[in-house]
């Protein structure tokens, strides 16, 4: 067996998800985005998210997710199930309006998960706004691509800004 085909061997997936909001301002997409425990708030395939240990915001805290997001590695059974995951704060920064969190165990087929989350000013529009970016870092998945990764992440993150950015429109602070 070729050395670079060992387990472990093989470099980490790294990719880049990015969600425009236009009219929104960093300051206030921050507050949603940084409530750890209540993601599932704003992204539509997850259906729940609730805590499992700690205060959310506080490195350490620890979120339960669930829902349809990504498919469970399941053996090539096709019936639908629940993905889930259990996942850890590992940083945050409010003043840079960014946090980074782990998955700590799933049933998604992720080993090595890192993922960080920011939100920045989005000076290309005239009408001001911000960016949502996602950043990850993972080990090989067994029967996904890469690429088929980042385009899931970014229709999720799509989607997540839209109900933000909705919101918000409809209940300024």
């Amino acid at each position: 067996m070729d050395p670079k085909e060992q387990e472990g061997s093989q470099p980490k997936w790294e990719g880049k998800a990015c969600a425009s909001l236009r009219g929104i301002t960093a300051d206030q997409v921050w507050p949603l985005l940084s409530d750890f425990f209540n993601v599932h708030k704003w992204f539509p395939t997850l259906a729940t998210c609730y805590a499992i240990h700690g205060v959310s915001g506080q490195p350490g805290c620890v979120r339960y997710c669930a829902g349809s997001s990504i498919p469970s590695n399941s053996g090539g059974d096709t019936r639908p199930t629940v993905s889930w995951a259990t996942e850890r704060l590992v940083h945050i920064d409010p003043i840079g309006r960014s946090f980074t969190y782990e998955i700590v165990d799933s049933n998604v087929g992720f080993n090595s998960y890192v993922s960080t989350m920011k939100v920045v000013p989005d000076d290309e529009h005239q009408l001001g706004g911000c960016k949502i970016e996602w950043y990850f870092a993972v080990d090989p998945v067994q029967g996904w691509k890469l690429e088929d990764l980042i385009s899931k992440y970014q229709t999720g993150l799509q989607n997540m800004a839209n109900k933000m950015e909705e919101s918000l429109m409809n209940n300024p602070t």
